[in-house]
């Protein structure tokens, strides 16, 4: 017969009506603007209470807080009853996390959260009549919308019916999965037809109604739940989940309360349903919650004893894994998993990043290194153009560490298999979960998928729809999928148990670049300059205080707030330049006080170190003994000499003064003597304000400004291309097809501008250290001045850059056109590099147009090549022998005046011959984005070298106090993808030496040997060694 479950569909529609009874408006309540934490809180602050009559009046927004107070007394009819409350507003619209949200208490008790996806409340199971209870709303607007009615309505639910709709509703979704002549969905239409068959709807809530509907239920149960139930041959490991963006479209401040809201509902919803599983990854949101509502995270803890909630997922937040330092990335997993260890006695084993825009290749290694066992992830299945070949995998990394991973596949409701996308905002819905499955690549190794289920992104989490469905989905009905709540733990450790022997387990090798969001290497670029000096300055803090310890106390305290600052602005919305304007303002400050509250650390500590004295000692933070240019301030010196007699002249700028200083110690310290000038006269030649001569190079400028030509005189060649001009400032159009601040196309190319209206041309400087010149450029509304330094004693030539950007949907690119033939180019990433091809062979290299690289990248044939060192940006592009540098980036969504600002940094030409390795690029990279650091005074001819290696392939990065205040770590690693028996010289006294994990878990005692410890380090290796 024709439209059976078109016939079913009817009745349950019928049904779903019939649930709900005796509804009561409550429209007599009281308010307060502002926002509270508690009810206590809204009574003693913000003034009188006014009246509101939720039948005429409304509130106001965006972006306000009101609190809402009443009371609810059950009326004798609902004696006995299962009694709910529905909050809401007029607005209907799809939620994205912007609409307005409560927080609700009952007498005084934070109970659940309230949004557009979680408008009922359960009062009563079995209502007692007279029973008061005390309501307080803690009510915000959300950001879209500027009025709003308050609703709220009191009533029954009929359990007897709720249960028997969703008993017909949940198989009946599993139909547009299944084919029409399917054999298990013809069975399942008859039980459900006869079910239906069997009610009686002519007079609802009379006894025979109900009689009807108890033979319905009955039958139900036996021949469908029964009968064909217990049925596991496809099986959907589900674990609620809220994916909550501790920023986006709102602020942090805002995720504070969302957490509460998000965590209350869960906890309520546990109350309804026993088997009900949740986790969270993101410690961070615990200690928000932690803060501000101590009763609900101890009824958190509660649910973890139980083994209900999961409190899981590696690092302290879900953090940008391409911007993000090498260090800051080990920080995430040593302040996620402790937090996790201290207050739940859980050591997390799983990554857990949905949403991150792209894995570096570094991943695997720091995990296993933080003992992560597996990793997870949705985002790659946003690719605009390649969809990863398999869904489960082991994930290899730079240096052959090796993660199990699995990408989850949930798709949407009605979503087709033939797009690719997934979510970790699932629906546990037979409909969705049936595509996951459809949808998964590796059916041959595996029977089990897992869904990440529950609203997300703005928080909310599972709902009692969904929860309603699993419990009948729990009972593995024949031809849908069973589902079990579980814990992603329990899903990894079983999918490794059922997979790790099977030959069809492939392996991906090297980085998951995602293909989309590229735009996030650039946007917000005053953040990621903030987030780059940061992570830095902290550590060369951190060295300092060692250094300094016996003088000083080791700011173990002022260090952790200030890395938590840091790790939180590494979230996947902030650090990207993805989040809102406020977000910006709010880093803007923490950057700011960061910076000083740090330098004043650090300049105590350096002045400690230095003491009393009339010589200049110069601080060497780097891991390498450095020859370099130093900035020197205000001084009246001629020259410095150090204690071997050599002495540096000193050349006066208009910013201060200048030296070329040599064998700086490693992590240490020299002391240098003011000395009388030395005659030297300038190496460089000018014979016209277009060229230049220097011991390095001789430099033609075209009428623009740019590099006509760039002959290397020691490799005798030229490096610009043929035709060309290198160090072109190019503006292009940028305007994406969808997400404005994060993307950039692949057709940005088709329109641009070079940046060649030159205002001015100056020579600014010419002495024995350097020569400069300033340059002006105007294009449209922008100003761009530009310093070029040219050396004596380095073979480095440094781009200082401002820029006072007014542009919008524009990009700024420094490109150079650089006669060399290579197919590939090399870009620094955490702890290593990574080569990529730069050719459009296939798909896959078509959508690498523009990639991430961190302080450094090279592009090299095989006897030459050049690297493009930076202090803060992240977008590289390399494609017919251009290589590109993006700057700035200016789109309007979320944030309107994104980049429109002045903006300060630094880039670097380092032609070299040979490769970067023989030219040493990861070394000059450091000197770029560590300045070497100047006190007045000290003792001429004191120098100390806290530790050092005498392999310079690897990099010793970072030194610090042990996490437990009991010895000092240094961090090194291997960075040119060599094993490497290394050699590091310690501290004298040192009398004990251990290899450690990344959390500091010794794994091996060292020998120590005439004040060194030797060990092997393999490729891109990461070492860290506790000293005692």
């Amino acid at each position: 017969m024709y439209f059976i479950d078109k016939r079913i569909q009817v009745i349950c529609d019928n049904l779903n009506k019939l649930r709900i009874r005796n509804v009561q408006p409550i429209t007599d309540w009281q308010y307060k603007k502002g926002f509270f934490l508690y009810p206590s809180q809204a009574e003693s602050e913000g003034g009188a209470w006014e009246a509101f009559d939720g039948k005429t009046m409304h509130w106001y927004g965006p972006d306000e807080h009101y609190w809402f107070r009443g009371q609810i007394t059950i009326p004798q009819e609902l004696a006995g009853r299962s009694v709910w409350m529905k909050v809401r507003t007029q607005i209907e619209e799809w939620d994205d996390g912007k609409n307005p949200q409560f927080l609700l208490f009952l007498n005084d008790k934070a109970t659940q959260g309230m949004d557009m996806n979680h408008r009922e409340v359960r009062l009563f199971a079995e209502a007692p009549a007279g029973e008061t209870l005390k309501v307080d709303i803690q009510a915000y607007t959300g950001t879209l919308h500027t009025e709003f009615q308050f609703l709220v309505d009191l009533y029954e639910q009929d359990e007897e019916i709720n249960r028997l709709y969703w008993d017909i509703q949940v198989p009946l979704r599993a139909f547009p999965r299944m084919k029409e002549d399917d054999q298990n969905r013809l069975a399942i239409q008859t039980v459900l037809n006869d079910t239906i068959n069997l009610l009686d709807l002519r007079e609802p809530y009379s006894e025979g109604f109900y009689a009807s509907l108890r033979e319905a239920q009955a039958y139900i149960t036996e021949n469908l739940y029964e009968k064909m139930g217990g049925w596991d041959g496809i099986v959907a490991t589900c674990i609620g989940h809220t994916h909550i963006d501790v920023a986006w479209w709102w602020t942090v401040a805002q995720t504070r309360e969302k957490v509460a809201r998000s965590f209350a509902t869960v906890l309520k919803l546990m109350e309804e349903f026993p088997s009900y599983r949740f986790m969270s990854s993101q410690p961070v949101l615990y200690y928000f919650l932690k803060e501000r509502y101590p009763a609900l995270y101890e009824r958190i803890k509660e649910r973890v004893k139980e083994g209900r909630w999961e409190p899981e997922g590696g690092m302290w937040l879900e953090a940008d894994c391409n911007l993000t330092s090498g260090e800051s990335l080990v920080r995430q997993f040593v302040h996620g998993k402790r937090f996790f260890k201290d207050e739940f006695g859980v050591d997390n084993r799983i990554l857990w990043l949905p949403d991150v825009f792209g894995y570096s290749g570094a991943l695997p290694q720091i995990m296993k290194k933080s003992g992560i066992d597996y990793f997870m992830t949705t985002k790659l299945a946003w690719n605009q153009i390649d969809k990863v070949p398999n869904d489960t995998v082991i994930w290899r990394g730079i240096d052959g560490s090796e993660i199990l991973t699995h990408l989850i596949t949930t798709l949407g409701v009605d979503q087709p298999v033939s797009n690719f996308f997934t979510t970790y905002n699932g629906m546990l819905h037979p409909d969705a979960i049936m595509g996951g499955w459809e949808r998964y690549q590796n059916k041959e190794i595996n029977n089990d998928i897992l869904v990440s289920y529950g609203y997300g992104d703005g928080g909310g989490g599972p709902t009692r729809e969904m929860l309603e469905t699993s419990v009948r989905m729990e009972r593995g009905v024949r031809g849908i999928p069973k589902v079990r709540q579980a814990f992603a733990r329990t899903y990894f450790e079983e999918l490794e148990e059922r997979v790790k022997d099977n030959r069809r387990l492939e392996t991906w090798e090297g980085e998951f670049y995602f293909e989309y969001h590229r735009g996030t290497y650039t946007s917000m670029a005053r953040n990621k300059r903030g987030n780059r000096k940061s992570e830095l300055l902290l550590m060369d803090l951190e060295l300092a205080s060692v250094l300094a310890a016996a003088k000083l106390a080791y700011p173990a305290g002022e260090l952790d707030r200030m890395w938590k600052t840091v790790l939180l602005n590494q979230f996947h919305d902030i650090l990207p330049g993805s989040s809102i304007h406020e977000v910006y303002e709010v880093t803007k400050r923490e950057y700011e006080e960061l910076a000083q509250t740090a330098g004043n650390l650090l300049g105590q500590r350096l002045a400690a170190l230095a003491g009393q004295g009339e010589g200049v000692t110069v601080f060497n933070t780097t891991g390498y003994t450095r020859s370099d240019v130093v900035e020197l301030g205000r001084t009246d010196a001629k020259a410095l000499a150090d204690e071997t007699g050599r002495t540096f002249p000193v050349q006066q700028t208009a910013d201060g003064a200048v030296a070329f200083l040599a064998d700086l110690p490693s992590k240490g310290f020299k002391t240098l003597k003011k000395a009388e000038a030395v005659s030297a006269a300038s190496p460089f030649v000018r014979k016209d304000d277009r060229h230049i001569e220097t011991p390095f190079y001789t430099v033609a400028f075209d009428e623009h400004g740019h590099f006509a030509s760039l002959f290397d005189k020691d490799n005798d060649r030229e490096l610009v291309k043929p035709g060309m001009s290198a160090n072109v400032l190019r503006m292009y159009e940028d305007k994406p097809i969808y997400y404005d601040n994060w993307d950039i196309d692949m057709f940005y190319t088709e329109k641009s501008w070079p940046v060649d209206d030159l205002v001015s041309m100056k020579w600014t400087e010419d002495g024995p250290v350097r020569a400069t010149v300033e340059l002006e450029y105007k294009i449209s509304l922008t100003t761009i001045k530009q310093k070029i330094h040219f050396y004596a004693d380095s073979r480095r030539i440094d781009f200082e850059n401002w820029v006072d950007w007014k542009q919008h949907q524009h990009l700024l690119k420094a490109e150079f056109p650089v006669d060399i033939h290579s197919d590939e180019a090399t870009f620094e990433i955490q702890f290593g590099s990574l080569t990529r091809k730069v050719h459009t062979n296939t798909s896959w290299d078509k959508a690498r147009f523009e990639v991430c690289g961190q302080k450094w990248m090279d592009f090299s044939e095989g006897h030459y090549g050049v690297s493009l060192l930076n202090d803060c940006k992240y977008g590289h592009s390399v494609r017919d022998g251009v290589i590109g540098l993006t700057l700035l980036k200016s789109g309007i969504e979320p944030n309107p005046v994104a980049d429109q600002e002045e903006h300060v940094f630094t880039y670097a030409l380092y032609p070299h011959a040979g490769t970067w390795r023989d030219a040493g690029t990861v070394r000059e990279s450091c000197f770029v984005n560590q300045p070497l650091r100047v006190v007045a005074g000290g003792e001429p001819g004191a120098a100390f070298s806290l530790a050092g290696v005498e392999q310079a392939n690897v990099v010793l990065e970072t030194v610090k106090q042990a996490e437990d205040g009991n010895g000092t770590v240094l961090r090194l690693y291997e960075s040119e993808n060599a094993r490497t028996q290394t050699v590091l010289r310690i501290p004298a006294g040192v009398a004990k030496a251990y290899s450690c994990n990344l959390l500091e878990e010794i794994e091996e005692e060292l020998p120590v040997q005439d004040g060194k410890v030797r060990f092997l380090t393999k490729p891109y290796e990461i070492k860290t060694i506790l000293l005692r």
